[in-house]
Protein backbone atom coordinates (compact mmCIF):
# COMPACT_ATOMS: atom_id res chain seq x y z
CA UNK A 1 0.00 0.00 0.00
CA UNK A 2 1.13 3.53 -0.77
CA UNK A 3 -0.77 6.24 1.11
CA UNK A 4 -3.53 3.68 1.74
CA UNK A 5 -3.80 2.91 -1.98
CA UNK A 6 -3.22 -0.58 -3.36
CA UNK A 7 -0.47 -0.64 -5.97
CA UNK A 8 0.16 -3.14 -8.75
CA UNK A 9 3.24 -3.11 -10.97
CA UNK A 10 3.02 -4.52 -14.49
CA UNK A 11 6.44 -5.62 -15.73
CA UNK A 12 6.60 -6.26 -19.48
CA UNK A 13 9.31 -8.68 -20.54
CA UNK A 14 10.54 -10.21 -23.78
CA UNK A 15 13.84 -12.11 -23.61
CA UNK A 16 14.96 -10.32 -20.44
CA UNK A 17 16.70 -13.17 -18.61
CA UNK A 18 19.72 -10.98 -17.86
CA UNK A 19 17.82 -8.15 -16.18
CA UNK A 20 14.38 -9.33 -15.05
CA UNK A 21 15.53 -10.37 -11.56
CA UNK A 22 17.25 -7.03 -11.07
CA UNK A 23 13.90 -5.36 -11.69
CA UNK A 24 11.91 -7.66 -9.39
CA UNK A 25 14.41 -7.63 -6.53
CA UNK A 26 14.51 -3.83 -6.36
CA UNK A 27 10.76 -3.22 -6.16
CA UNK A 28 9.85 -1.51 -2.85
CA UNK A 29 7.97 -3.35 -0.10
CA UNK A 30 4.83 -1.22 -0.46
CA UNK A 31 4.05 -2.68 -3.89
CA UNK A 32 1.13 -5.07 -3.34
CA UNK A 33 1.18 -7.11 -6.54
CA UNK A 34 3.57 -7.61 -9.44
CA UNK A 35 2.29 -8.92 -12.77
CA UNK A 36 5.17 -10.04 -14.97
CA UNK A 37 3.97 -10.40 -18.55
CA UNK A 38 6.28 -12.69 -20.49
CA UNK A 39 5.59 -11.84 -24.13
CA UNK A 40 6.55 -15.19 -25.68
CA UNK A 41 10.21 -15.10 -24.68
CA UNK A 42 12.46 -17.80 -26.09
CA UNK A 43 15.04 -17.53 -23.30
CA UNK A 44 14.84 -18.31 -19.55
CA UNK A 45 12.84 -15.23 -18.55
CA UNK A 46 9.75 -17.21 -17.46
CA UNK A 47 11.79 -19.80 -15.52
CA UNK A 48 13.61 -17.10 -13.58
CA UNK A 49 10.32 -15.41 -12.72
CA UNK A 50 8.84 -18.70 -11.49
CA UNK A 51 11.82 -19.25 -9.20
CA UNK A 52 11.47 -15.73 -7.85
CA UNK A 53 7.79 -16.37 -7.14
CA UNK A 54 8.91 -18.86 -4.46
CA UNK A 55 10.53 -16.06 -2.46
CA UNK A 56 8.15 -13.23 -3.33
CA UNK A 57 4.43 -14.04 -3.13
CA UNK A 58 3.53 -10.70 -4.74
CA UNK A 59 4.81 -11.83 -8.11
CA UNK A 60 2.44 -13.39 -10.65
CA UNK A 61 3.46 -14.61 -14.11
CA UNK A 62 1.34 -14.06 -17.20
CA UNK A 63 2.65 -15.86 -20.28
CA UNK A 64 1.77 -15.18 -23.92
CA UNK A 65 1.85 -18.09 -26.33
CA UNK A 66 2.45 -15.62 -29.16
CA UNK A 67 4.32 -12.34 -29.32
CA UNK A 68 1.80 -9.49 -28.94
CA UNK A 69 4.17 -6.55 -28.65
CA UNK A 70 4.71 -4.20 -25.75
CA UNK A 71 1.15 -2.86 -26.07
CA UNK A 72 -0.26 -6.37 -25.92
CA UNK A 73 1.82 -7.09 -22.81
CA UNK A 74 0.60 -3.90 -21.12
CA UNK A 75 -2.95 -4.84 -22.09
CA UNK A 76 -2.64 -8.20 -20.31
CA UNK A 77 -1.17 -6.55 -17.23
CA UNK A 78 -3.90 -3.91 -17.11
CA UNK A 79 -6.53 -6.63 -17.44
CA UNK A 80 -5.10 -8.53 -14.46
CA UNK A 81 -4.91 -5.36 -12.37
CA UNK A 82 -8.52 -4.51 -13.21
CA UNK A 83 -9.66 -7.98 -12.18
CA UNK A 84 -8.00 -7.48 -8.80
CA UNK A 85 -9.42 -3.94 -8.51
CA UNK A 86 -5.99 -2.41 -7.84
CA UNK A 87 -6.25 1.32 -7.17
CA UNK A 88 -2.97 2.25 -8.88
CA UNK A 89 -1.34 0.37 -11.75
CA UNK A 90 2.28 1.07 -12.65
CA UNK A 91 3.95 -0.07 -15.87
CA UNK A 92 7.68 -0.82 -15.97
CA UNK A 93 9.84 -2.60 -18.50
CA UNK A 94 11.82 -5.69 -17.64
CA UNK A 95 15.07 -4.24 -18.99
CA UNK A 96 16.02 -2.33 -15.81
CA UNK A 97 15.92 1.04 -17.58
CA UNK A 98 13.44 2.39 -15.05
CA UNK A 99 15.08 3.25 -11.76
CA UNK A 100 13.16 1.86 -8.74
CA UNK A 101 14.00 5.00 -6.74
CA UNK A 102 11.75 6.93 -9.14
CA UNK A 103 8.77 4.68 -8.45
CA UNK A 104 7.42 6.75 -5.49
CA UNK A 105 7.56 9.90 -7.63
CA UNK A 106 5.53 8.19 -10.36
CA UNK A 107 2.93 6.83 -7.94
CA UNK A 108 2.56 9.86 -5.67
CA UNK A 109 0.45 12.10 -8.01
CA UNK A 110 -2.09 9.29 -8.38
CA UNK A 111 -2.13 8.37 -4.69
CA UNK A 112 -2.51 12.04 -3.74
CA UNK A 113 -5.42 12.50 -6.14
CA UNK A 114 -3.83 15.30 -8.17
CA UNK A 115 -3.68 13.26 -11.40
CA UNK A 116 -5.29 10.27 -13.06
CA UNK A 117 -2.17 9.32 -15.04
CA UNK A 118 1.47 10.09 -14.42
CA UNK A 119 4.37 9.38 -16.71
CA UNK A 120 8.12 9.69 -16.54
CA UNK A 121 10.00 12.40 -18.38
CA UNK A 122 13.69 11.68 -18.88
CA UNK A 123 14.27 14.95 -20.71
CA UNK A 124 13.94 17.07 -17.56
CA UNK A 125 17.42 16.01 -16.52
CA UNK A 126 20.27 18.02 -17.98
CA UNK A 127 22.37 14.92 -18.61
CA UNK A 128 19.67 13.37 -20.82
CA UNK A 129 21.34 14.75 -23.98
CA UNK A 130 24.58 13.03 -23.00
CA UNK A 131 23.09 9.74 -21.77
CA UNK A 132 20.36 9.02 -24.32
CA UNK A 133 21.61 7.94 -27.77
CA UNK A 134 21.33 10.95 -30.08
CA UNK A 135 19.18 9.29 -32.71
CA UNK A 136 16.72 8.17 -30.05
CA UNK A 137 16.71 11.58 -28.40
CA UNK A 138 15.91 13.33 -31.69
CA UNK A 139 13.31 10.72 -32.64
CA UNK A 140 11.72 11.07 -29.21
CA UNK A 141 11.59 14.86 -29.58
CA UNK A 142 9.83 14.58 -32.96
CA UNK A 143 7.27 12.09 -31.67
CA UNK A 144 6.72 14.16 -28.51
CA UNK A 145 5.81 17.18 -30.63
CA UNK A 146 3.39 15.15 -32.73
CA UNK A 147 1.91 13.61 -29.58
CA UNK A 148 1.24 17.05 -28.09
CA UNK A 149 -0.83 17.94 -31.15
CA UNK A 150 -2.60 14.58 -31.36
CA UNK A 151 -3.32 14.08 -27.66
CA UNK A 152 -4.05 17.64 -26.51
CA UNK A 153 -1.65 17.30 -23.56
CA UNK A 154 0.56 20.21 -24.54
CA UNK A 155 2.45 20.15 -21.23
CA UNK A 156 3.61 16.54 -21.68
CA UNK A 157 6.98 15.64 -23.18
CA UNK A 158 9.04 12.45 -23.62
CA UNK A 159 5.94 10.75 -24.96
CA UNK A 160 7.76 7.44 -25.56
CA UNK A 161 8.61 6.87 -21.89
CA UNK A 162 6.79 3.75 -20.71
CA UNK A 163 7.29 4.34 -16.98
CA UNK A 164 3.71 5.24 -16.04
CA UNK A 165 1.07 5.00 -13.33
CA UNK A 166 -2.69 5.03 -13.84
CA UNK A 167 -5.60 5.31 -11.42
CA UNK A 168 -8.35 2.71 -11.30
CA UNK A 169 -10.82 5.36 -12.45
CA UNK A 170 -8.80 6.11 -15.59
CA UNK A 171 -8.18 2.42 -16.27
CA UNK A 172 -11.92 1.78 -16.23
CA UNK A 173 -12.61 4.72 -18.55
CA UNK A 174 -10.35 3.74 -21.44
CA UNK A 175 -11.04 0.63 -23.47
CA UNK A 176 -7.91 -1.41 -22.79
CA UNK A 177 -8.99 -4.03 -25.32
CA UNK A 178 -8.43 -1.48 -28.10
CA UNK A 179 -5.09 0.01 -27.09
CA UNK A 180 -2.31 -0.10 -29.69
CA UNK A 181 -0.22 -3.27 -29.37
CA UNK A 182 3.18 -2.03 -30.48
CA UNK A 183 5.61 0.72 -29.51
CA UNK A 184 3.01 3.46 -29.97
CA UNK A 185 1.00 2.37 -26.93
CA UNK A 186 2.02 5.35 -24.70
CA UNK A 187 0.89 7.77 -27.43
CA UNK A 188 -2.36 5.91 -27.97
CA UNK A 189 -3.16 5.89 -24.25
CA UNK A 190 -2.63 9.65 -24.00
CA UNK A 191 -5.12 10.24 -26.82
CA UNK A 192 -7.69 8.00 -25.13
CA UNK A 193 -7.17 9.68 -21.75
CA UNK A 194 -7.69 13.14 -23.22
CA UNK A 195 -11.02 12.15 -24.74
CA UNK A 196 -12.09 11.13 -21.22
CA UNK A 197 -10.74 14.41 -19.72
CA UNK A 198 -8.25 12.68 -17.44
CA UNK A 199 -5.58 14.70 -15.66
CA UNK A 200 -2.03 13.86 -16.72
CA UNK A 201 1.24 14.90 -15.11
CA UNK A 202 4.89 14.61 -16.18
CA UNK A 203 7.31 13.37 -13.53
CA UNK A 204 11.07 13.95 -13.83
CA UNK A 205 12.95 10.64 -13.81
CA UNK A 206 16.57 9.78 -14.44
CA UNK A 207 17.52 8.19 -17.77
CA UNK A 208 19.10 4.75 -17.31
CA UNK A 209 21.30 3.34 -20.08
CA UNK A 210 24.27 1.00 -20.30
CA UNK A 211 22.93 -1.67 -17.91
CA UNK A 212 23.00 -4.42 -20.53
CA UNK A 213 19.66 -3.64 -22.15
CA UNK A 214 19.03 -4.36 -25.82
CA UNK A 215 16.64 -2.12 -27.67
CA UNK A 216 14.34 -3.64 -30.27
CA UNK A 217 13.29 -0.19 -31.50
CA UNK A 218 14.13 0.68 -35.09
CA UNK A 219 13.39 4.37 -35.61
CA UNK A 220 13.01 4.07 -39.39
CA UNK A 221 10.10 1.69 -38.71
CA UNK A 222 8.73 3.13 -35.47
CA UNK A 223 8.47 6.81 -36.43
CA UNK A 224 6.30 6.27 -39.55
CA UNK A 225 4.08 3.75 -37.71
CA UNK A 226 3.56 5.98 -34.67
CA UNK A 227 3.11 9.07 -36.84
CA UNK A 228 0.27 7.31 -38.67
CA UNK A 229 -1.18 6.20 -35.32
CA UNK A 230 -1.10 9.80 -34.08
CA UNK A 231 -2.68 11.03 -37.33
CA UNK A 232 -5.63 8.69 -36.76
CA UNK A 233 -5.70 9.47 -33.03
CA UNK A 234 -5.86 13.21 -33.69
CA UNK A 235 -9.00 12.93 -35.83
CA UNK A 236 -10.51 10.42 -33.41
CA UNK A 237 -9.98 12.89 -30.55
CA UNK A 238 -11.35 15.83 -32.53
CA UNK A 239 -14.51 13.92 -33.37
CA UNK A 240 -14.97 12.23 -30.00
CA UNK A 241 -14.19 15.22 -27.80
CA UNK A 242 -15.13 18.32 -29.78
CA UNK A 243 -18.03 17.04 -31.89
CA UNK A 244 -19.75 14.20 -30.05
CA UNK A 245 -19.23 15.10 -26.40
CA UNK A 246 -18.91 18.86 -26.41
CA UNK A 247 -18.88 20.92 -29.60
CA UNK A 248 -16.07 23.48 -29.90
CA UNK A 249 -15.43 25.85 -32.85
CA UNK A 250 -11.74 24.89 -32.95
CA UNK A 251 -12.91 22.04 -35.20
CA UNK A 252 -13.69 24.64 -37.89
CA UNK A 253 -10.28 26.25 -37.44
CA UNK A 254 -8.51 22.90 -37.81
CA UNK A 255 -10.59 21.97 -40.87
CA UNK A 256 -9.96 25.29 -42.60
CA UNK A 257 -6.28 25.20 -41.71
CA UNK A 258 -5.81 21.62 -42.90
CA UNK A 259 -7.34 22.56 -46.24
CA UNK A 260 -5.88 26.03 -46.81
CA UNK A 261 -2.30 25.46 -45.62
CA UNK A 262 -1.44 22.39 -47.77
CA UNK A 263 -3.32 23.85 -50.73
CA UNK A 264 -1.55 27.21 -50.50
CA UNK A 265 1.83 25.59 -49.95
CA UNK A 266 1.33 23.24 -52.89
CA UNK A 267 0.24 26.09 -55.15
CA UNK A 268 3.19 28.20 -54.05
CA UNK A 269 5.65 25.41 -54.83
CA UNK A 270 4.01 24.75 -58.19
CA UNK A 271 4.09 28.40 -59.28
CA UNK A 272 7.64 28.77 -57.99
CA UNK A 273 8.80 25.93 -60.21
CA UNK A 274 6.63 27.23 -63.05
CA UNK A 275 8.34 30.63 -62.79
CA UNK A 276 11.80 29.04 -62.94
CA UNK A 277 11.28 26.52 -65.74
CA UNK A 278 8.37 27.86 -67.82
CA UNK A 279 7.62 31.54 -67.63
CA UNK A 280 6.05 34.40 -65.74
CA UNK A 281 3.46 34.06 -62.99
CA UNK A 282 0.96 36.86 -62.41
CA UNK A 283 1.16 38.82 -59.18
CA UNK A 284 -2.44 37.97 -58.33
CA UNK A 285 -1.73 34.24 -58.60
CA UNK A 286 1.36 34.48 -56.39
CA UNK A 287 -0.47 36.59 -53.81
CA UNK A 288 -3.39 34.18 -53.74
CA UNK A 289 -1.16 31.19 -52.96
CA UNK A 290 0.66 33.21 -50.28
CA UNK A 291 -2.69 34.27 -48.82
CA UNK A 292 -3.91 30.67 -48.62
CA UNK A 293 -0.66 29.56 -46.98
CA UNK A 294 -0.65 32.32 -44.36
CA UNK A 295 -4.36 32.01 -43.57
CA UNK A 296 -4.07 28.24 -43.28
CA UNK A 297 -1.14 28.60 -40.91
CA UNK A 298 -3.05 31.13 -38.79
CA UNK A 299 -6.10 28.85 -38.64
CA UNK A 300 -3.90 25.96 -37.44
CA UNK A 301 -2.14 28.08 -34.82
CA UNK A 302 -5.43 29.43 -33.48
CA UNK A 303 -6.86 25.91 -33.34
CA UNK A 304 -3.83 24.72 -31.35
CA UNK A 305 -4.18 27.69 -29.01
CA UNK A 306 -7.86 26.92 -28.40
CA UNK A 307 -7.01 23.26 -27.82
CA UNK A 308 -4.27 24.18 -25.37
CA UNK A 309 -6.58 26.50 -23.44
CA UNK A 310 -9.42 23.98 -23.35
CA UNK A 311 -7.13 21.31 -21.89
CA UNK A 312 -5.37 23.57 -19.40
CA UNK A 313 -7.41 22.15 -16.52
CA UNK A 314 -6.08 18.66 -17.25
CA UNK A 315 -2.68 19.68 -15.94
CA UNK A 316 -1.70 18.96 -12.34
Amino acid sequence: MYKNKSVAVVVTAHNEEKLILKVLETLPHWVDKVFVVDDCSDDNTADLVRKHMNVDSRVHLIQHSDNRGVGGAIQSGYRASLEDNMEITVVMNGDAQMHPDDLPHIVDPIASGVADYSKGNRLFHGEAWEMIPRHRYIGNAVLSLLTKIASGYWHVADSQCGFTAMSLRALKCINIEKIFRRYGVPNDILVKLNIENMRVVDVPIRPVYGVGEKSGIRLYKVIPDISYLLFKGFFSRMFGKYVIRDFHPLVFFYCLGLVAFPLGTGMGLYYFLYRIFVGNVTAVTALFSAFLTLMGLLFLLFAMLFDMEYNRELKE
